[in-house]
């Protein structure tokens, strides 16, 4: 989670002009003008001023007010500070009035709405999708998202391909966010009933689906998309609506001026780049999902991780342990012995050339292999230029570990002549792939590069390293044995070894000193 000092340092860095002063002086000249003019029309007409307006408001008191509900994509307590990519874009909008951020977070969408229709609150930001029953009794600013409804069901049982083939129980959240989709798209002559709780939140029935205690749920896809990674099993059905749009909700009552401010705000993260990086950080690697790697990784986890899990913590320096083995598993599917065709072998697949710079005397030794792999990704992440913000400059880090810190700085130089923002990773990837396109490696300094590989490696690692985290705060983990087995086509070792891609064939004289190969 970015401090609000970094946010206003990443957003000037896009471009725009996002200083708390010059924001709050563009403001207040704003209200200025319109109060002035409400002056003039209340002396001319001998009657009282119009009372402030609500973003007006917002500035004197110098403090936004917003209602959220906790959740991964909302807003939740990180280890040292709150996280959620509503609570960042909230961080976001406050820094960009120049004013000071308050999260009032609930445990249920329907405890939230009474804190705005009594002006508790001045917007909320929850994933709150643009229904048109919603547009008829409240106000919304400009979309930035858009999601889908999907019915939910366990993989290995039979999938319904719509609403009349339900045959089990059906559990929603008690809310109008999931009610509402379900109610669309039953026929009133349709003897369809369902149960709602209060007692679970849409995470904990996604989770129950998964483990065979409740036959479908209603979720919405980026929930359910982050949920896929812990629970591989969930399956959907069918969708239940067509694609919606998202947006922060406002009162009724709510004028003109705090809208106008929201479509500003709205409009300068969208042109600096600021909202493709955020969902990119929350979202960007989870959209496709592999049923067999995920379940094969939840597995290893069971049965290989703890083997080596001491020595990923003692190597790890002042990275994550969790990143560093979600990285030798990218590499190595943890086997200290896999090689891969180019050369590169060990945990964290070593060239001979960095071995001997990290002083690695035999790289299918688990210890110094992780030990050698984590010193040489700290290399990396000091040589990463000063100017990139975490976590971006720990995605490049990685890109580099895969594809060499020579091509990845032709990719950033790509990215730049290409109108992009070469410090954004979100940028980045996308460029990246453009290496192995003969118009564009053939003015790069290191040459052609599979860099849609790098791009794979970094989601990869960054999902891999999400899954981690998240069975670091179970109390109970989720047993292996209990994911339905799908049908499996025997893993080549050497495929399996070779899991980073690294077959870069461009010639050794062509490669920055940093590349694996």
């Amino acid at each position: 989670m970015k401090s609000k000092t970094q946010i206003l340092s990443i957003m000037s860095t896009f471009g725009s002009p996002l200083s708390k002063a010059k924001i709050t002086k563009q403001f207040k000249k704003v209200i200025a003008g319109s109060l002035s003019a409400c002056a003039f029309l209340a002396l001319s007409s001998c009657s009282q001023p119009e009372p402030s307006s609500s973003l007006s408001s917002i500035l004197e008191s110098g403090v936004l007010k917003v209602g959220s509900v906790y959740g991964r994509t909302t807003y939740y307590n990180g280890s040292t500070s709150p996280e959620g990519f509503e609570f960042e874009l909230a961080q976001g909008f406050a820094d960009f009035m120049g004013v000071r951020l308050e999260v009032y977070p609930y445990y249920s969408y329907r405890e939230l709405l009474p804190q705005l229709d009594n002006h508790q609150v001045d917007l909320i930001a929850a994933n709150v999708t643009m229904t048109e029953q919603r547009k008829l009794k409240y106000r919304f600013g400009p979309a930035y998202q858009s999601v889908n409804f999907e019915l939910v069901y366990k993989k290995g049982e039979d999938r319904p391909r719509d609403i009349k083939q339900l045959e089990g129980d059906l559990t929603i959240v008690a809310n109008d966010l999931y009610r509402e989709p379900l109610v669309s798209i039953i026929d009133e002559d349709d003897a369809i009933f369902w149960r709602e709780t209060d007692e679970k939140d849409i995470e904990e029935l996604l989770e129950m689906v998964s483990k065979d205690e409740l036959d479908y749920t209603i979720s919405d896809s980026n929930i359910l998309a982050v949920a896929r990674r812990r629970y591989p099993n969930l399956g959907i059905g069918f969708s239940v609506t067509d694609t919606l749009q998202i947006g922060w909700l406002l009162n009724k009552d709510t004028d003109d001026s705090l809208r106008a401010a929201l479509i500003e705000y709205f409009g300068s993260i969208q042109t600096s780049g600021f909202l493709s990086a955020l969902e990119d950080k929350y979202f960007g690697h989870i959209q496709t999902f592999d049923y067999v790697d995920t379940r094969a990784f939840m597995r290893a986890v069971d049965r290989t991780l703890p083997t080596y899990r001491e020595l990923f913590e003692a190597y790890a320096g002042e990275n994550d342990w969790r990143l560093l083995a979600a990285m030798s598993y990218q590499e190595s599917h943890w086997k200290p012995r896999a090689k891969s065709p180019t050369g590169v072998r060990g945990m964290m697949m070593l060239t001979l050339g960095t071995a001997k710079d990290m002083n690695v005397t035999s790289r299918i030794d688990a210890e110094q292999s992780i030990s050698g792999g984590s010193r040489y990704f700290s290399s990396l992440l000091r040589r990463i230029p000063a100017r990139i913000q975490y976590p971006d400059r720990t995605w490049m880090a990685l890109a580099a570990y895969n594809v060499g810190l020579g091509h990845l700085e032709d990719a950033r130089k790509i990215t730049e002549g290409q109108g992009y923002n070469p410090d954004l990773w979100v940028d980045v990837k996308k460029h990246l792939p453009l290496l192995r396109q003969k118009k564009f490696y053939k003015s790069t300094r290191y040459g052609y590069a599979r860099g849609d590989e790098a791009v794979n490696y970094v989601d990869n690692i960054r999902r891999y390293y999400d899954t981690l985290i998240w069975l670091e705060d179970q109390t109970e983990l989720p047993s292996i044995e209990d994911l339905p087995i799908a049908p499996e086509e025997p893993l080549d070792e050497a495929e399996l070894e070779n899991s980073d891609g690294n077959t870069n064939d461009t010639p050794p004289e062509n490669k920055p000193e940093e590349t694996k190969e």
